[in-house]
This record gives C-alpha cells, structure tokens and sequence, in this order.
C-alpha cells in the first residue's frame, strides 16, 4: 500500500509540474498584479508556507491511515 501511495504522490508531482510549466507559458507577457503585491509585501511566503503545512499533514495522516489499515488486514488473517 505504501508503494501505492509513492507512486500516486510522484504521479501527482508529475503533473502538477507539467501543469505549472504550461500555466507559466502562457503568462509570460502578463505579469499577475495580485502575485507581485503579495511578494511585495512578503505575504506570498506567508501563503507557501501554510500550504506547504497543509499538504504535509495531510500527506502524514494518510500514511498513518495506510498503517492502520495494514495492521488491521494482518490482525484479520
């Protein structure tokens, strides 16, 4: 199951990556008025910074979900 999980995670990272490479294409004669008033302020490493919390516990809590369902499959047989 944790090798479900790695593969699915880098699945996602691959995409995620591929999404932001054509997402950065298509903008680059615009620059996003939002995006630069955040960096200005130093807010955009506020808003990384809380992502990144999220997604590491919810990245935690799966792999800790993954152990107790693994633990209760053995139990069972």
């Amino acid at each position: 199951m944790v090798k479900i999980s790695l593969r699915f995670l880098f699945f996602v990272c691959f995409i995620l990556s591929l999404l932001s490479g054509h997402a950065q294409d298509s903008t680059q004669h615009e620059k996003p008025q939002m995006a630069e008033l955040m960096r200005s302020n130093g807010k955009i490493y506020v808003v990384v910074t809380v992502l990144l919390i999220i997604l590491a516990g919810i990245f935690i809590y799966l792999i800790q979900l993954d152990r107790k369902i693994s633990r209760m499959e053995k139990n069972k047989n």
